[in-house]
């Protein structure tokens, strides 16, 4: 059964036929560095290129034969002799498998990082677009989930875009690890093939051959992907969870899309739930596990087992699954989020003035109340209109000690919601 979160290019990356064609590209790639290098004959690779090409490795024959061999690269390589015919056997020549299993997935997941990093770039500027359309939308601001002080809805999307362009540099280093390839034979030591045969293998690839290779390629390379997968998930996560808590009924700041015709209960027609942050909620966990699973790759015995390689072939290809459709799902949530303005104001405004109290604070230091004093001056009518005593602007107001410290103005000015440098603040993040 494919996963409803299954991503149509991945499917075709992982699909059966593209593994094997990718298999073929590096046995070609090989073979053609041989032949440049005087070690085989030259029209061999001709031949195989023209003959493979014609008739492209067949899933089902491979299946067939690995029913007998027990191996798949070897029912791979039978099957291609069965296509080839004599010239098959230049194929193959000094490689061991994981030469070519390991350098056609380095293949398979450049590919596939474009799709993550394109669909990255997506929800970018969409959040770009949102936060810069919500600059100046007031809001509160929330820690331990309380009243902390004013801040506008565009900011905190802006924190979120911050977020993510750091996930995007994270993914673009650990992509860069995993561009290499290796064909240097059983436990890498180049008993039956040269160097230079790996790197012109490489460069026909467009891999950079790895510095040094047991019998496989080093398995930090990989993990080190799937956690930046994971921290991408954590960050989708982090955005979802934002969404959630402010789309509450006691909160009702923002919604997700709800489309014509959704339906959020089957019992209560008057639901409309937060499902898909929900959704992504829950599949950042996926991600987490699936690079926990990554890291237990790593070590391995001595110079190489597979014991790696059927959780490969589960968490590599489901992380990328899912965290392509996650970055979709959040670029479609981004883009269609119902943004209640009037209401952010409206909870604003229910601490009646209270978030004021930092900016007082700091302005009776400035005006020369000591530090314990001016706090308690504030707190003392901060806490009776918490009660509901008092009008918080109205006391701090007529309080006579603050009004021989403090001007109407910078009063005024201490209860002006909007954030000061707001408008530094989106110009340093490139966004005005």
């Amino acid at each position: 059964m494919i996963p409803r979160y299954s991503v149509p290019e991945i499917e075709r990356i992982f699909s059966d036929q593209a593994r094997f064609e990718t298999w073929l590209e590096v046995e070609l790639a090989a073979a053609e560095a041989m032949a440049e290098l005087g070690m085989i004959p030259a029209e061999v690779v001709e031949v195989c290129r023209a003959k493979t090409s014609e008739t492209p490795p067949d899933p089902e024959r491979i299946r067939e034969i690995e029913r007998t061999t027990r191996h798949d690269v070897i029912a791979f390589l039978e099957h291609l002799a069965e296509i080839i015919g004599p010239e098959a056997r230049w194929l193959h020549l000094g490689l061991t498998s994981s030469d070519v299993l390991d350098t056609a997935l380095a293949l398979q997941l450049s590919r596939s990082h474009k799709v993550v990093a394109a669909a990255l770039e997506e929800l970018l500027t969409t959040l770009a677009a949102r936060a810069v359309e919500h600059r100046d939308t007031l809001c509160v601001g929330r820690s331990h989930g309380i009243h902390a002080e004013p801040t506008t809805f565009g900011l905190k999307l802006l924190s979120l875009h911050a977020h993510l362009q750091r996930d995007r540099g994270r993914l673009e280093a650990a992509a860069a690890g995993l561009r290499v390839g290796q064909l240097s034979g059983a436990v890498g030591v180049y008993t039956n093939l040269e160097p230079r045969v790996e790197e012109r293998a490489c460069e026909l690839l467009g891999l950079a051959p790895a510095p040094v290779s047991t019998q496989i390629l080093q398995r930090d390379r990989h993990a080190a992907y799937l956690q930046a997968l994971a921290l991408l998930g954590a960050g989708l996560e982090r955005l979802a969870v934002e969404i959630r808590h402010l789309q509450r009924t006691e909160v009702a700041e923002v919604r997700e899309p709800f489309t014509a015709g959704q339906k959020g209960s089957s019992a209560m027609p008057h639901k409309r739930n937060p499902i898909v942050t929900e959704r992504l909620t829950g599949m950042a966990r996926l991600l987490r596990t699936n690079a926990l699973a990554a890291l237990e790759n790593v070590a391995l015995w001595h110079e190489r087992d597979i014991s790696h390689s059927s959780v490969e072939r589960i968490i590599i290809p489901d992380s990328l699954h899912l965290a392509i459709y996650m970055l979709r799902k959040a670029t479609f949530v981004v883009g269609g989020l119902v943004v209640d303005a009037a209401r952010m104001r409206a909870n604003l405004e229910l601490s009646r003035g209270l978030l004021a109290s930092s900016a007082l604070l700091v302005e009776l230091i400035r005006a020369g109340a000591e530090r314990k004093r001016a706090y308690e001056l504030v707190q003392r009518h901060a806490l009776a209109a918490w009660e509901g005593e008092v009008d918080f602007r109205s006391a701090v107001e007529g309080d006579g000690e603050i009004a021989g410290l403090l001007d109407a103005a910078t009063i005024e000015k201490s209860f002006d919601p909007r954030p000061r440098y707001l408008d530094e603040t989106f110009k340093r993040a490139g966004l005005e």
